[in-house]
């Protein structure tokens, strides 16, 4: 069974490096035609997502890209600003990450777009919003990771702040924005009208960071200092055993009394500081002492079988060398091979979501930049010589189609 509640529906794709991408290609997910619309210059993430063979496509610009149609613009040149209009014109959505000013300039901010298209949903990624004093500046992930505080519980935990090694404000402010989309969606098919939507990294992120953190701080007086104090502890991390490292979590008495029973901690079992939910909150300091000690008399395979005998959530701490390689995921089929037009063989990874029983579908890779400009070029009503006359004109870029 095919699951594509979103066919049918266009997205003009304004966005780049990766916030933009991730959340249009999630929409690609599930069924919406993207159109990329990609500069001469290229976006940012073919090079910066690491080294590929040909240097046209690097490994996370073919993850993000997946499944997107791609037509190069070159929105200085006034052929181009009709091209655009014309595709503004043929879709349902247009999902943009430039800074407002910029977009303003082009005459490709919501207030225009929508003043021409009251039916469009306009979908601006910011990274503080439009509307405080940070509105315009410019701004990346590692930059969100340290102003919302994120980097901040580092310094809580480890006496030094730090930056989680991967993208992840980027990933979430765009599925958030997917979501926030499929919702304008939902409403456009109840009134008939668009709307405009907007989604800043920085609120985004610091409302995550405030809901698990304010703690003690959401209450007027506070009951106590901010902070989740299990998860700030120095001890909350994985553990180290004879040949590596384990994950592992128990938050119930059970849990709890099993775990000391099977790492040989019979001890603890009867004290009174971990015996319960709350006396383990009162003596967290303590308990994460206990619980976080080395494991260091068995391998990891050895206690992996123990905690999930004693029915624990444990895991492997996986390398980026050995995740791929995960049983579970090599059975499930997370990571496939195909043929790439340019880059040769390539690993696709698949959706991780399931309906009806298939998981969704692998789209196409991410193309060239201006691999389909001449295909959408006729859809949108452009005839062979105006093509031409915009290619000549250097409005379009056509040089890269496959």
């Amino acid at each position: 069974m095919s699951f594509e509640p979103l066919k049918g529906v266009r997205v003009l794709d304004l966005t780049s490096v990766v916030v933009g991408p991730v959340c249009t290609w999630r929409l690609g997910q599930y069924g919406a035609e993207i159109v990329k619309v990609e500069s001469p210059e290229g976006d940012l993430m073919r090079g910066l997502g690491g080294m590929s063979p040909t240097g046209q496509h690097s490994g996370a610009y073919l993850h993000f890209n997946r499944g997107k149609r791609n037509i190069c613009l070159d929105l200085k040149k006034e052929g181009a600003r009709l091209v655009i209009e014309r595709l503004i014109a043929s879709a349902d959505v247009i999902v943009a990450n430039m800074r407002p000013q910029a977009l303003e300039r082009l005459g490709l901010d919501a207030k225009t777009v929508r003043a021409r298209h009251p039916d469009k949903i306009y979908c601006l990624i910011t990274g503080y919003g439009t509307d405080g004093p940070y509105a315009g500046l410019p701004t990346y992930d590692s930059v969100v990771q340290g102003v919302t505080g994120m980097a901040g519980l580092m310094l809580a935990r480890d006496g030094a702040p730090a930056y989680v090694p991967m993208l992840i404000c980027d990933h979430v402010a765009g599925e958030i924005a997917a979501g926030a989309i499929l919702a304008a969606l939902v409403q456009r098919k109840t009134t008939g009208e668009g709307c405009s939507v907007e989604v800043p990294m920085f609120e985004t992120m610091a409302a995550f960071v405030l809901q698990e953190h304010l703690a003690q701080q959401s209450f007027d007086p506070p009951v106590g200092p901010p902070g989740d104090l299990r998860l700030l502890s120095p001890h909350n991390k994985p553990v180290k055993t004879a040949d590596g490292w384990i994950a592992f979590t128990i938050n119930t008495d059970p849990q709890v009394r099993a775990f000391l029973e099977a790492t040989g901690r019979q001890q603890f079992i009867d004290d009174p500081r971990f015996a319960t939910v709350a006396a383990r909150a009162r003596y967290v300091a303590e308990w994460f002492e206990v619980r976080g000690a080395a494991l260091t008399t068995k391998t990891t395979a050895e206690w992996l079988d123990i905690l999930r005998t004693a029915d624990i959530a444990a895991q492997p701490c996986h390398t980026l060398e050995s995740l791929p390689h995960d049983p579970h995921l090599e059975a499930v089929g997370l990571i496939g091979l195909e043929q790439h037009s340019t880059e040769g063989t390539i690993k696709s990874i698949r959706s991780s979501i399931r309906f009806e029983d298939d998981y969704l579908p692998r789209r196409p890779p991410a193309q060239p930049r201006g691999a389909d400009t001449c295909d959408l070029l006729r859809e949108i009503g452009y005839s062979e010589a105006e093509i031409e006359m915009f290619a000549s004109a250097g409005a379009v870029h056509t040089e890269a189609a496959k």
